[in-house]
Formats: C-alpha cells, structure tokens, sequence
C-alpha cells in the first residue's frame, strides 16, 4: 500500500510565485533557458538549470554549477522570496488548460514504496539526465521538481478535494504565459490530512506519469543519505520524494509523434508500398488528419497526409508489443526505415502531441525532416499494464500535459 505523508513545504511568497514558477528543467535547450530567465528574472530556472548562470565553455554538469544552485537558492530564502510551512502539510494542486481542470495531491511518497515496487514505473532513465538531478539534490538538499504520479480513483480524496476548493482559498492563483491555470491550496487541517494518508494508504500502487529521471534521482540520493546516517530511524525526510498524485480520471495522455531525417535510400513510391505491407491505407488529405482510433497512425510525406490502420494480424493484447507505437516501431520505422533503436538513433525526433500536425510539419518544413508520423495517444490503462507487468514501455510513448511548474513546492532534505 502507499505510504504518503504531508510535508512542511518551502514555497514562494504569495506575491512572487507566478514569476518564480518554472517549467520543467528538461523541457528547455540550454539557450532557451537562458532566454526564459532573461525575461522571468526570478524564474526558478535559474536554480534548476544553474549552467545558465555561466558562460556557454562551462559544462552543464560542471561541479560548480551544482554549487550555484545551492548559492540561489538559499539567497532567494533569506531574501524572502520563499517561505516555509510551520506544519507538515498535504497541497492542492489545480492546473487549468484549455477548460480541462485536473486536480492533484502533493505529498511526500516513501522511497521505500519505489524500492519495493509499489511505486511503479513504464520508462528506463538515460545515465546522464539522472546524475545531473542527482547531483542538484545532493548540492542543494532540496527535491525542487515534484514527480508527477497516477492512481486509480478514490472517494475520499476526490471529497476531500472537492471540500477544499470550495472552502478554502487559493494561496496561489495565477495563469502562465502558455495559458495554464494554476492554483494551489494548503491542506492543513488535521482529520483531511489522516483521511488523505489513510486513503493512500488503502490503494496498492501509484504510478510514475511523468518523471522517471526525478524518481529516480531522488532515490539514489536517499540511498547516499541513509549511507552517511547509519543511525537513522526511517522518519528523516531524505527517505521521501516530492510528488504531485492524480486520479486517473483527472489525466489525459497526448500522442508523442515521431519524425524522421531520410527515407533510408528508399523513394517515396517505395516507402508508401512497404507501409502498405504492414497497414491499410485508409484516407488521404492534403491538409492534414489526425488516428482516430487505436490501431491507426498518420504519416506526412512530401507536403501529403495519409491515414493508415494496421492490419489485424499485426495487432495484439500484449502490454506492450500491442501498442501502437510498438507496432509502428517493429513493422515500419525498423524495417523500412532502418531505425533499430529509437532511443540512440540520431535519424529519428519526437515531438509531443500538444504541438499539433503543424508541429509536425514545421519540423519536415524546417528541419529537414523527410516523413513524420502521427500517433493515436496512449490511454492510461495500457500505460497502467505495462508498468502493472513489470514491462517498460518503448522510448517516448507518453506526453502529458498541462507540465507541473517548479519551485512552487519544495521539499527538503537532512544534509
């Protein structure tokens, strides 16, 4: 069962959260972020992709880097720029985009839960993306992006959600610059605060949606603490990680789509009839169409749209060999294009379903790219068994939005 706690939070000020929230570190290239700060100059990027204070002939994963982050943020405490909670607490956390409100829980989860697999995962992490999170927890002794984690629904948190935005008002209120709402509500009463540990307590697992790198790091760093604190009694805060906890109810899975350099010496007559072989052409529109169901892909091909659906034979219930992105992985980006593994192969990008068909074809357009493929997205049931049969999904098979902002909610921990 999940063991979750509330936390005594370091937020922001209530008057300058909006500027210190940031998106995800590893959603920017390393000039973008600088471009980001530059105009948000309290943006908690400045902390979580630290480089940006440099210049460009410093590595992003250069010790001193990890040294400024710890520097700025702990200028920005005594400064005043964020504050801490007197008493452990549960938060609310409300995003808003496009109409489609989602709500979730921050808490704190046991890494023991992740250690013995009642946190679950679908996705490997790359060895350089987490060591650079290690490095930034174990420098600033603060968990600063939280993991965004998946359960099945319950009644007593969906009630306790409910009561809280109805009585309780906001401590942050504010819309991004990409249009997403957010608000966030401290729960701190105490009979709410059992009730939510007790709830998650009664539900088998959770899942990692988004943040597997996070997770991850985090883990190994309360490893290294546990190592340096023979001593420890299990409570100390190193032995939990910072986490946002939806229903599966409040989340939607958009399509990653791929994109791809060269058509591996084959013309495009050629391409279009070894597709064929594996799938169904089912419509063609020069202007654009999106999978309407499982089963189906899209492919965009010099300035042309064609819609495809598997053939039956190739379809199957496994956990993740049925997956659509599975099947366009085995039948035709490896055998036609040549791509043996996504996950290395510089041939092939991704790009996430929010960006739309355009985004799409702006990569073909301005990249170069010469085929690019539009995926049917994921559900959460298929991303529910993967990680429910201990399997991992294929690289880039999910993209959720709206992103949790950083720096809103921080956790720290013993040094």
């Amino acid at each position: 069962m999940a063991n979750i706690k509330p936390f005594k939070a370091l937020r922001p000020a209530r008057d300058k959260a909006s500027e210190i929230a940031a998106l995800p570190y590893d959603v920017y290239t390393r000039s973008e972020a600088k471009m980001e700060i530059k105009n948000h100059s309290l943006s908690f990027l400045r902390i979580d992709r630290a480089e940006t204070n440099f210049d460009d002939s410093v590595s992003t994963y250069a010790p001193e880097v990890y040294d400024k982050a710890d520097e700025l943020l702990h200028k920005m405490i005594d400064e005043g720029d964020f504050i801490r909670e007197e008493m452990p607490c549960y938060y609310l956390y409300e995003l808003t985009m496009d109409g489609r409100i989602q709500n979730g829980i921050a808490g704190c989860v046991s890494v023991d839960d992740y250690i013995n697999g009642v946190v679950k995962k679908h996705e490997n992490t790359r060895k350089e993306k987490e060591e650079d999170r290690v490095c930034h927890v174990d420098r600033t002794s603060a968990q600063t992006g939280p993991i965004f984690l998946a359960h099945r629904h319950n009644n007593t948190i969906a009630q306790i959600i409910e009561k809280t935005k109805k009585q309780e008002e906001a401590v942050y209120d504010f819309t991004a610059d990409d249009g997403i709402r957010h608000r966030i509500f401290v729960i701190s009463d105490g009979k709410d605060i059992d009730n939510i540990t007790f709830a998650f307590g009664n539900i088998p697992e959770v899942y990692i949606a988004d943040g597997h790198h996070r997770a991850a790091s985090a883990i190994r760093v309360s490893k290294m603490r546990r190592d340096s604190h023979p001593r420890g009694n299990g409570k100390e805060e190193y032995n939990y990680f910072l986490a946002v906890l939806f229903a599966q109810d409040e989340l939607k899975i958009y399509d990653y789509n791929r994109v791809v350099k060269d058509l591996n010496w084959l013309t495009p007559v050629k391409v279009l009839a070894a597709v064929e072989k594996a799938a169904t052409l089912k419509k063609t529109d020069f202007y654009g169409i999106r999978p309407e169901k499982k089963g189906q892909f899209s492919m965009f091909m010099e300035d042309k749209w064609y819609l495809f659906e598997f053939h039956d034979e190739l379809k199957n219930d496994d956990p993740v060999d049925g997956m659509d992105v599975s099947l366009l992985q085995n039948h035709i980006l490896g055998p036609i294009f040549g791509i043996k593994d996504p996950s290395k192969d510089k041939r092939i990008g991704f790009v996430g379903g929010i960006r739309g068909l355009e985004g799409l074809e702006k990569r073909c357009e301005k990249d170069n790219m010469k085929v690019a493929f539009a995926m049917y997205p994921t559900s959460m049931d298929e991303l529910f068994a993967v990680a429910d049969n201990g399997l991992l999904m294929p690289p880039k098979s999910t993209w959720f939005e709206p992103k949790l902002r950083s720096g809103l909610l921080i956790h720290e921990i013993e040094r």
